[in-house]
């Protein structure tokens, strides 16, 4: 019988998923990763326009419609003041497609990839997939990455390091003299800094920055999506950007893994971009509004939490037994190992639910703390 690959082996089910699975039916879910908005109804229109038109019915390009790299180039000159050229730009199956593509093209076999933890799961999952050997790193205090520690663990066999801001669990901000920093790690050591900002619009504190921003070598490639900021986790629209050289090698992975993104996604993408940006800004101050209220929950059942500056997750430490208390009670938190060993001691708290579930969620979450105790 044909066995299985050692890459594959070496992964298993997410932890998020086995605390879904654990939790009764009726629970109260501050484990899920998505905005509880709609997606903008000019966006949804723009599928459907291109549906009825029948626009959608044949592949596009592999790197997807010129239209929508266009409008993908024009939101980063916008809201990062950078100059892409659309041909430098690959639209993706969402963001995790994005990630797969990037290290998949960078990374050979027995070659590491550093990135935080607690990070997002897919990190340590799909370096094991393209063949390389993880680097998780530490957190400071604040549960940002230090730059130091990241040039610190860098090898001879170091391929990649991944920077996430805003971050995913922690909700954590990096500073613009970090993302310099990153920057110039990439630059110096020659290695590819991989730069995950789908989180970009959900800043309450600081700036987001990109280390594409200043970068001298080509050494940044940056992962997005309209996932988050468009509440479009659904419709699997990201994309990739970077150095002519490294989106040819991204795209030979891209054409035959996936050929092209959703054409119905793209055109909704394309109208998300360029349309009205209020939603985007009424979800954040809506996500803020809820983190703070969360926050004063913690704090009134003692618990310690870094104040997240973006995202919309928290990630408290907690005591011992907190989170299998607070799942028995019905209320679905994700445990801070889940993202990595150094994430023991924490958990994670998403606040993409409504004020009214969100304020029921602390209630039950301050009594099982209280019973801890």
């Amino acid at each position: 019988m044909t066995g299985f690959s050692r890459r594959v082996e070496q992964v298993s089910i997410s932890g998020i998923r086995e605390v879904f699975e654990a939790a009764g039916e009726d629970a109260i879910n501050l484990g899920l990763g998505q905005p509880d908005f709609p997606t903008p109804e000019h966006a949804r229109e723009a599928a459907v326009e291109a549906i009825r038109a029948g626009d959608v019915d044949a592949y596009t390009s592999n790197k997807g419609t010129e239209e929508l790299r266009e409008a993908i180039a024009a939101k980063h000159e916008r809201d990062n003041d950078l100059e892409v050229d659309p041909g430098d730009i690959i639209a993706t199956s969402g963001g995790s497609e994005a990630l797969h593509i990037a290290l998949e093209a960078h990374v050979d076999a027995g070659q590491e990839v550093i990135f935080p933890d607690p990070g997002f799961v897919s990190y340590d999952a799909l370096t094991h997939l393209a063949g390389g050997t993880p680097r998780p790193v530490p957190l400071r205090e604040d549960l940002t990455m230090a730059p130091e520690t990241v040039e610190e663990a860098i090898t001879d066999d170091t391929a990649a390091f991944v920077v996430n801001s805003p971050a995913n669990p922690t909700g954590a901000v990096q500073s613009p003299e970090d993302m310099r920093e990153f920057a110039r790690i990439a630059d110096e050591h020659d290695v590819l800094c991989i730069s995950d900002e789908v989180y970009e619009h959900q800043v309450f504190e600081g700036e987001h920055r990109s280390p594409a921003e200043f970068s001298e070598t080509g050494n940044v490639v940056i992962v997005n999506a309209c996932s988050k900021a468009y509440s479009m986790t659904g419709w699997r629209l990201g994309w990739v950007t970077g150095a002519t050289d490294r989106i040819e090698r991204m795209l030979r992975v891209h054409q035959y893994a996936q050929a092209c993104a959703s054409a119905p996604a793209q055109y909704a993408a394309e109208a998300a971009l360029t349309g009205p940006q209020e939603p985007v800004a009424e979800m954040r101050e809506a996500f803020k509004e809820r983190r703070d209220v969360l926050l004063d929950g913690l704090n009134e059942m003692g618990l310690d939490c870094p104040t997240p500056k973006g995202a919309f997750y928290a990630m408290p430490k907690v005591p011992d037994g907190w989170v299998d208390e607070v799942i028995d009670r019905g209320v679905v938190v994700v445990p801070g190992d889940a993202f990595g060993e150094h994430g023991a001691g924490y958990a994670r708290i998403s606040y993409a639910t409504d004020m009214e579930t969100l304020e029921e969620a602390i209630d039950i979450m301050a009594d099982a703390t209280a019973a801890l105790r």
